[in-house]
């Protein structure tokens, strides 16, 4: 007697999957506060809101001299004024009021005094031999001078709830006084890998076995999203291994992500195991590389449950699959509201006469005319095709590229921000 086999669903769109995940995902509870020295990387869990103008005073954009616009109005060429110098201004310094009909030397951020209204540059003042400064043509007024809250002003939130800190967003919060954020905790991952074949670098190559390479490409890109990584290792190919180490992780982790085993072989577990532990909700993508890709959770006993991940196990489709689809997960998870990466119109400088039916990624990168080449081995096998480019094409279904079209790009320096 025949077995007819379970009617598989169809696969989902790449964007329709992104969104399932997105919408499951939840900020991780607890905020910390810590240096700001110490908050590269992290996520804002409150506004910072600015104490004080900044600058906290008018300045002076250049070296020069601080007049009162009026006290040059007839200046010229055939005729100069000449003031007096009644004060030296350095940056840092406190200035005194200025006095009608003198002159106050400053210098580049250094307080403009009360009373002056325009900067005049060193470069169009001249000195006499009465130790006085002659001026050959009138300022405007406010010339030179950056106002008080000119970049910020007091009350204002300069980092919202959210923002990944930069540098220059650090630099930022140190420009209006604050000496430590509040910032969401890390998103604990917990990951692991599958498949009797992995070998680590630095142990003998037996037959038919192959170096761990998503190990190490994944806990790069963890730990540059800042991410708290336990690495569990290489689980062995069986049910009961694999649901074991689900339990673990899912105890003390936001995420657990695996490699590997997520296919329909006999040999693939993970699957299984995550169903037997706690529920897939997603399976399967229309991408290519990367189809096998499952979302859902395991349980933690009474205390609710972790997200899981498990990604496809050829490495060009464990890296495309982390960028476009972990990669925001964990944002999000972070507290991080806008996820997605900027993606750009350019020249494909190629022609690949044939699409395929699923959503096509494929490994290109910019050439010296401002186009786009493509690898010529598009295989998920083939790891050197993500070092030697730029970024990903992304390539609708069935949609063959005549060269001189316009593609979308999206850069791996975007995906990996």
């Amino acid at each position: 007697m025949s077995t007819i086999p379970a009617t598989r669903p169809p696969m989902l769109a790449t964007a329709e999957a992104l969104a399932i995940l997105l919408a499951a995902a939840r900020r991780v509870e607890g905020v910390e506060t810590i240096d700001t020295l110490d908050a590269l990387g992290r996520v804002l869990a409150a506004d910072v809101v600015s104490p004080l103008d900044v600058p906290p005073m008018h300045t002076s954009s250049m070296d020069g001299y601080a007049v009162r616009a009026a006290d040059l109005a007839g200046a010229s060429e055939g005729q100069p004024v000449a003031l007096s110098v009644s004060q030296r201004v350095p940056a840092g310094h406190v200035a005194a009021p200025l006095a009608a009909g003198t002159a106050a030397r400053v210098f580049t951020g250094a307080t403009v005094p009360p009373g002056a209204d325009a900067v005049v540059m060193q470069e169009m003042a001249n000195a006499t031999e009465d130790g006085r400064v002659a001026f050959a043509q009138p300022p405007v007024a406010g010339e030179w001078i950056t106002p008080q809250g000119a970049d910020i002003r007091r009350g204002s939130v300069i980092l919202p709830a959210g923002t990944r800190l930069t540098p220059q967003a650090l630099g930022l919060a140190a420009s209006v006084g604050c000496a430590a954020l509040d910032v969401v905790k890390k998103t604990r991952v917990a990951v692991f890998f599958t498949g009797d074949e992995l070998t680590m670098p630095g142990e003998p190559l037996r037959e038919g076995a192959i170096y761990n390479s998503n190990r190490f490409t994944l806990r790069a890109l963890l730990a540059k999203l800042g991410c708290e990584v336990t690495d569990l290792g290489i689980v062995p190919d069986r049910l009961d291994a694999t649901r074991d180490t689900l339990r673990r992780a899912a105890r003390e982790h936001d995420l657990i992500l695996t490699c590997g085993g997520v296919s329909v072989g006999e040999e693939d577990h993970v699957k299984p195991a995550v169903e037997a532990e706690g529920r897939i909700s997603m399976w399967q993508i229309a991408m290519k590389p990367g189809k096998p890709l499952a979302f859902g959770a395991v349980r933690r006993g009474d205390e609710g449950e972790a997200f899981f991940i498990g990604l496809p196990g050829n490495p060009v489709s464990s890296f495309c699959t982390f960028l476009l689809f972990v990669r925001p997960f964990i944002l999000r998870l972070a507290g991080v509201e806008e996820v997605a990466p900027r993606v750009f119109s350019m020249r494909a400088d190629f022609t690949q006469k044939k699409g395929d039916r699923r959503n096509e990624f494929l490994r290109a990168r910019v050439n010296d005319a401002g186009g786009l080449d493509i690898f010529e081995n598009q295989s998920s096998a083939v790891l050197t095709s993500t070092v030697w480019g730029d970024g990903l094409i992304d390539n609708p279904p069935n949609h063959a590229i005549v060269a001189g079209e316009i593609v979308r790009f999206i850069p791996f320096s975007e995906l990996m921000r």
